[in-house]
């Protein structure tokens, strides 16, 4: 995301930034920072209908600026697609104030955001990371089985479908000249080349980004020699380079759903244990080890974990506030402020430390089944729960087993 212009009041939070999506994750971005009650301003087409003087009726569509008050946001993973709708704002020739209107973002069009409420801590630093370019690719995968891949690009904060390869492979056939292998060749063939052109290898350098290839059996590895036989062959140096980044690993088919199996994997975290993605998955594995030994360290649930805070559980030396990024898109200010406020008590007054958890990842779909936050306490607490067994009711951080 390319930041064209900021003008925002350190004290306040008061102002606008001006944006110019120029990726798919640039849509991510924008879906979280644009919130219920915002003003945002972009370009629109919108249809005309024109009279003339004999009376004849003409419709056109021309653009026009268009800023709305933000009602509701529709963000289509898959397609990168963001529609935003919301009440016509400021006066325009074309179309009347107040009525409702919804604004299709694209890439490589920018938009104006205003904050209603002003450009929180939360908000300021979701503009910080969505204009970081230093963060993009974090992992290439392919997960296969024999005709059929998915290649994959795991981002900082989603997964995304970049494409999906399928090649009829005949099967083998006993005492007798088969196309398997012929099948299998034209396989590796169209993926290698499916593979290379989303990962663009002359425009980046040494080390590459890591590429995973996974799958049932043994066809992930052959994949991996077929790259090296046709890197060898075509003395092909970007490709050569690249073989040190490959990983291999285990699914249980070619679908991409059986990615996220491989990516909990002890050994792929392991390997990709400098990403954001490996460094939360196993905040979130100690997370369930100690809720596992209820030795009063892991806690979840909003009202538990707001106790924790309270009394300066989650502070230096080891506590953790989990917290997804769907809790800052609440339809409730009140609900926004409270979770920002929470975060800033954590980061700011305790010291302690503060992961905001992808919803579109593993980690923060873990995370939503404990009712979207939890924690990590640097000593102990037995009775965040009192009241609510006083009640007669199970407490919301217990968990069965």
């Amino acid at each position: 995301m390319r930041l064209l212009k900021q003008q925002i009041d350190k004290k306040n939070g008061s102002g606008f930034a001006v944006l110019l999506p120029e990726e798919p994750e640039d849509m991510w971005h924008a879906y979280n920072l644009i919130q219920p009650n915002d003003f945002l301003r972009a370009r629109a087409m919108r249809r005309i209908t024109k009279e003339s003087e004999s009376g004849s009726v003409t419709s056109v569509r021309v653009p026009i600026d268009l800023t709305i008050m933000v009602s509701s946001t529709d963000f289509d993973v898959g397609s990168g697609q963001l529609h935003v709708a919301g009440k016509v704002s400021a006066e325009n020739e074309h179309v009347k104030l107040g009525s409702f209107h919804t604004l299709d973002l694209e890439l490589q069009r920018k938009f104006t955001l205003e904050k209603a409420d002003g450009w929180d801590s939360v908000a300021i630093e979701m503009l910080k990371e969505a204009v970081d370019t230093s963060k993009r690719a974090q992992v290439y995968a392919v997960v296969m089985q024999e005709g059929l891949a998915n290649v994959c690009l795991i981002t900082e904060h989603q997964t995304i479908l970049r494409q999906k390869v399928e090649v009829a492979i005949p099967r083998k056939r006993k005492g007798g000249i088969d196309g398997h292998d012929k099948g299998l060749d034209r396989f590796f063939t169209t993926l290698l080349r499916t593979l290379l052109n989303h990962i663009d290898l002359p425009s980046q350098t040494p080390p590459y980004t890591p590429v995973l290839l996974a799958s049932p059996g043994f066809l992930a590895s052959a994949f991996q020699t077929y790259i090296k036989t046709t890197a060898t062959a075509t003395t092909n140096k970007p490709l050569l380079a690249l073989l040190p980044s490959i990983l291999i690993a285990h699914s249980s088919s070619g679908h991409q759903h059986a990615l996220t199996e491989v990516l909990s994997s002890p050994a792929v975290l392991a390997k990709l244990a400098d990403t954001k993605y490996a460094r939360e998955t196993a905040l979130m594995d100690k997370f369930f080890e100690l809720l596992r030994k209820d030795d009063g360290r892991a806690w979840y649930g909003p009202k538990e974990v707001e106790q924790a805070v309270e009394k300066g559980a989650v502070g230096r030396g080891g506590g953790v506030l989990l917290i997804s990024n769907a809790l800052f898109r609440a339809q409730n200010v009140a609900e926004r402020k409270r979770w920002v406020s929470l975060v800033d008590r954590v980061k700011d007054v305790e010291g302690g430390e503060v992961r905001v958890l992808s919803s579109l990842h593993e980690s923060g779909k873990r995370l939503e089944s404990l009712g979207n936050v939890a924690a990590i306490l640097t000593f102990p607490l037995e009775d965040l729960d009192e009241d609510d067994e006083e009640d007669g009711g199970r407490a919301e951080g217990e968990m069965e087993f």
